[in-house]
């Protein structure tokens, strides 16, 4: 990632005692990312991720609070925003720890214990969902927000899909209907194995943290479980449901982890329309056009 001049002096400001050299840079659908030794910035890549970053660290506020039992980022500074050669940022505490490697799992003795680590993540958020102070600062997920999303996608995605593309598009919005509206535990929004952080401790990977709450509401817990799903597979999914995990979801999640899965492409699609993000909008699109 190639840095203007006036980007590096601030982070030199922001991420003091780091040399841009030594410092880990990723990209997301919304925001590019600055990793130091401690402390991580955020800069908003669009407009509409600018006007958020205020709302996004009134969340993270509110979840360091809670005593979920593992590391979220904690907002220090936020600012920016004047031109092009600053954009607003946010600065965080940096969570230790990595994405777990696809093949990790491959192993018995790791599923298990990433299994039911899963578990435990899951129950501290359906638990968190009851806490009056998460309910008085998270979202709360609205009634009618998958007709809403459905009437988004054929509305502003539909003409960019070829005929085949929109066939399947109906396909899976038609499995949203019906779907409850639930607002019963804190629901990360995107529990995919990148924002789930991971040390390891003889020879086992222990949960460090979790990262990226942009999508943070009280809603269905359905929807970390289908995230558990894409990222990880089905297998260590099935475990995790055995091991109790999304136990806040019912009993009959089943139906609700599939619907919801079936329409992340055209989730991130649809973000990224309205963000004016045409990378990751190309990619939400790529089996529909």
């Amino acid at each position: 990632m190639e840095l203007p001049e006036t980007r590096r002096a601030l982070l030199g400001r922001l991420l003091p005692g780091s040399e841009p050299g030594g410092l880990v840079f990723r990209q997301g659908q919304f925001h590019q990312v600055a990793i130091g030794a401690e402390r991580v910035v955020c800069f908003a890549r669009t407009r509409a991720a600018a006007e958020r970053l205020p709302d996004r660290a009134a969340r993270l506020r509110a979840l360091a609070g809670l005593g979920l039992g593992f590391r979220t980022p904690e907002p220090l500074e936020e600012g920016g925003g004047a031109g092009p050669d600053e954009p607003a940022y946010l600065v965080l505490t940096r969570v230790p720890g990595a994405a777990l490697a696809e093949e990790a799992l491959e192993d018995p003795g790791v599923a298990e214990a990433v299994a039911a680590q899963y578990a435990g993540l899951l129950s501290a958020l359906a638990a968190a969902g009851g806490d009056d102070r998460a309910r008085a600062v998270l979202p709360h997920a609205l009634e009618g927000e998958w007709r809403e999303f459905a009437d988004g996608v054929r509305a502003e995605l539909f003409p960019l899909m070829h005929d085949a593309g929109r066939v399947r598009a109906e396909r899976e919005l038609a499995a949203l209907d019906g779907l409850p509206h639930l607002t019963s535990a804190v629901v990360h929004g995107d529990l995919g194995g990148e924002n789930v952080l991971w040390e390891t401790v003889d020879g086992l990977p222990r949960l460090s943290g979790v990262v990226d709450w942009d999508e943070v509401a009280l809603g269905d817990q359905a929807e970390d479980l289908a995230a558990i799903g894409a990222g990880c597979g089905e297998e260590l999914l099935g475990r995790v449901l055995t091991l109790g995990g999304g136990g806040a979801a019912g009993g009959d999640a089943a139906g609700r982890i599939a619907a919801i899965r079936g329409t992340f492409a055209l989730q991130q699609a649809l973000q990224a329309r309205r963000d004016g993000a045409e990378g990751e909008l190309a990619d939400g699109l790529a089996g529909y056009r």
